[in-house]
């Protein structure tokens, strides 16, 4: 299929764009992209593609921006029930750290989702991919976390795996038995450290031995946090996990600034994610080095909280920065990464350019998959985005409805948009 005549063809083409750079969309005015399967097979200006491929089926997207598909690189968007009461709690005073230790927050979340079947998780968790998917996230990263048991933790798995195969969302996931301390571990974290480490995780790694090529191998991730898990636990979960083979992520300096980051980029971690109170070492750290620096700026915004992650400053150090909706039902249940990029552009003070590149090339960095997705580029994979407006700059500039016209997944075509009767 060749794609024809957008007014703003966004290539983005080239590797993840790190510090000043960030922002290059290399665009083609008037540009077209031929489709071969699940394969961009050329990408360049509308009137010499048109003439070297006069018999592709075409699609006309004039006056039309086309970009590639979202990669959303840090959810939580499978778990079980929601937590509407503690939302209004949180208007009436109560801080995120409050209501966790009184046994809400995640461990609420831990108790509906440990009740949920499968087949009631796979529910609740395809309606939030499937609005994910219609605002234009073509490959999402969702973390289990909400079981803290090793059954729940891999039946969570198992529901994501046949999320995967149904499509069609691509799923990367990830492993959080870290998340939290187990309920059934309440005041010793070391104890729950030591059963991740010698239970969870060697379970996970049968899991994946089963599952090899039917998704992606997971990433391990830990909360590395006042109250969840403090650094040298975070450094004896991660080490384990490295050990058996899985690539690596962190929650890192949500709340506090205990060393997070500098443990992800030690580690060789693929992003740490969070950095609200990140310090300037610790920036100075991800600017040298390949982990990549994900923003989340949709929590702060949920938890009304003035910080947000320093962007400007990982941009001069240097530092891969990338963007996530953190989907999750405490602090910031929405599916829409158009609006994170809204947010992003006024609190993170990203221009459109800046915040495109973060949600595509940079977060597809962030899952180590810069080599077949988030730019426009021959021999990538077909994810596309067609977006009924005539100039990038509308995202970031509108929020609160949906810019996409049609998905394109794997060369799959799925209109969003369909004109009135």
């Amino acid at each position: 299929m060749l794609i024809h005549s957008a007014a703003q063809l966004l290539t983005l083409a080239g590797p993840p764009q790190r510090g000043q750079h960030l922002g290059s969309l290399s665009i083609i005015e008037d540009g077209a992209v031929l489709l071969e399967g699940e394969r961009i097979a050329v990408v360049g200006p509308s009137p010499e593609l048109l003439a070297r491929y006069p018999d592709a089926p075409r699609l006309d997207a004039s006056g039309k921006v086309v970009m590639p598909g979202f990669v959303d690189p840090h959810t939580h968007a499978i778990w079980g029930g929601d937590r509407a009461v503690e939302f209004e709690l949180k208007l009436e005073g109560k801080t995120y750290l409050e209501i966790l230790q009184s046994g809400g927050g995640i461990l609420s979340t831990v108790t509906a989702t440990r009740q949920a079947s499968t087949a009631s998780l796979i529910a609740q968790t395809r309606a939030r991919l499937s609005q994910s998917f219609r605002h234009g996230t073509t490959t999402i990263e969702v973390k289990t976390g909400y079981g803290l048991d090793t059954d729940t933790e891999l039946r969570m798995l198992d529901a994501l795996l046949a999320l995967h195969q149904e499509g069609p969302w691509e799923i990367i996931p990830t492993f959080l038995g870290a998340h939290a301390v187990a309920p059934e571990y309440k005041g010793d974290p070391q104890g729950y450290t030591d059963h991740i480490c010698k239970v969870m995780l060697p379970a996970l790694a049968q899991w994946w031995q089963a599952h090899q090529g039917e998704i992606s191998q997971p990433f391990v991730d830990v909360f590395c946090e006042t109250g969840a898990f403090d650094l040298e636990q975070s450094r004896q979960i991660l080490t384990a996990a490295k050990q058996l083979g899985f690539p690596l992520k962190v929650h890192a300096d949500e709340f506090d600034n205990l060393g997070g980051s500098s443990l992800a980029v030690s580690l060789g971690a693929a992003s740490a994610d969070h950095l609200v109170t990140t310090s300037a070492a610790d920036i100075q750290a991800l600017g040298r080095s390949d982990t990549v620096a994900v923003g989340l700026p949709g929590t702060p915004f949920g938890l009304a909280h003035q910080e947000y992650t320093p962007a400007k400053a990982i941009l001069e150090a240097g530092g891969t920065l990338a963007l996530a909706s953190d989907l999750n039902p405490g602090t910031t249940w929405c599916e829409n990464l158009q609006t994170t990029l809204a947010i992003a552009c006024r609190y993170m003070k990203l221009t459109p350019a800046q915040a495109i590149a973060a949600a595509t090339v940079n977060s597809a960095a962030a899952l180590g998959m810069q080599d077949r997705l988030g730019t426009l580029e021959a021999d990538k994979q077909a994810d596309l985005l067609i977006l009924d407006v005539p100039d990038y700059r509308h995202l970031g500039y509108r929020y609160g409805i949906n810019l996409v016209h049609t998905v394109i997944k794997k060369g799959m075509t799925f209109p969003i948009m369909q004109e009135l009767e």
